[in-house]
């Protein structure tokens, strides 16, 4: 398993959407984020007849022995409430945005990442018995004081998470000599009160949101779906995704690892070596991103600044990029090879 280049793609997977251009939270595109691999309390899903998934099920295949060991491990984020509330007397009161010494805080929802590994297992035991994984994330309050330049208390900021449960299945199946189908399901399993009146935001704070797996194999290789070897064309055609799709990860031609994706990939995805950073929106490219975010006005770039720590990361890359990455990003050529005349 090649976990380094598994995880590059991973991370951009996870943060897919995560904060939209304009990158601000007033901005209507950000009124609803994360659109991929989300997957809402059973409950939630079944009030809305199904069209927000609370389950992702995935298959794929793996050449080996019963000797050759199976490592899957789970990735999402789990929201968190941030509430901005302003010092009243003796007390506090919830407010969109607070301003203090000139810095606004804003509420907003953070995010968590959160894994859940399930360890190595022999494939032989998991011919004879699948693996029920069931994961909790217990709910939680935490408190962070604001003060003025005075010492006096102006604020506080509230994070909430509330709990999450869930649950991870795997099975394996002989389907040919030597070849294995491997069958995952991650189900949410949060117990939520009258669903069908619920927000999406409630939702989304008791969901795995851009859930992904990575599987890794020793002494095995998984079989590429998108571009089977002949004899095992059939078998892989049979194998049924909802929500994801498995691709091989890692070095080209190594097929110890897989990612179990939301987002459809090709075998062996990149990062390209020129792009700079996250940028969290995939509908666009680097260059016109980052073009974008230095035509914004200086209020634009306030709130974008103080409302989240990585856009606040992002902004400052992007003002302080020299001239001569800003012209990598605008386009590179790979993979030439020489054309010979018969193909001509």
């Amino acid at each position: 398993m090649n976990p380094t280049a598994a995880e590059q793609i991973a991370k951009a997977v996870l943060y897919e959407g995560y904060m939209l251009y304009p990158y601000r939270p007033s901005a209507v595109k950000n009124q609803q984020r994360f659109n991929f691999g989300v997957l809402y309390p059973q409950a939630f899903s079944e009030a809305q007849k199904g069209l927000d998934p609370y389950t992702l099920h995935s298959e794929c295949l793996v050449q080996g022995a019963g000797s050759s060991r199976l490592q899957v491990r789970l990735h999402f984020l789990q929201l968190v409430e941030r509430s901005i509330e302003e010092a009243s007397g003796c007390g506090f009161h919830a407010v969109k945005s607070l301003t203090v010494d000139g810095q606004t805080f804003y509420s907003w929802q953070e995010a968590m990442e959160r894994e859940q590994e399930i360890p190595a297992s022999r494939v032989d035991d998991l011919l004879q018995q699948k693996i029920i994984w069931p994961m909790h994330l217990p709910a939680g309050t935490s408190a962070e004081i604001l003060y003025d330049s005075r010492g006096t208390v102006a604020g506080r900021i509230v994070r909430t998470q509330s709990a999450v449960d869930g649950s991870l299945v795997v099975e394996v199946h002989a389907t040919a000599e030597d070849v294995f189908k491997i069958t995952l399901r991650v189900a949410n399993v949060t117990a939520i009160d009258d669903a069908a009146n619920v927000s999406r935001d409630f939702a989304l704070l008791r969901s795995l949101v851009s859930a992904h797996l990575i599987l890794g194999v020793e002494g095995g290789q998984f079989v590429s779906l998108l571009d089977p070897p002949a004899e095992l064309r059939l078998m892989a055609e049979a194998c049924h995704n909802h929500g994801v799709f498995p691709v091989l990860v890692g070095e080209a031609q190594r097929r110890d690892t897989m990612l179990v994706s939301p987002i459809i990939l090709y075998d062996y995805p990149q990062i390209a070596p020129e792009s700079a950073g996250d940028l969290f929106d995939g509908t666009e490219i680097d260059e016109i991103l980052s073009l974008r975010i230095l035509t914004m006005t200086d209020d634009e770039k306030r709130e974008m600044r103080e409302s989240d720590e990585r856009s606040r990361a992002m902004l400052a890359r992007t003002e302080s990029m020299p001239a001569e990455q800003f012209m990598k990003l605008h386009g590179a050529l790979r993979g030439l090879r020489r054309v010979s005349e018969e193909a001509r």
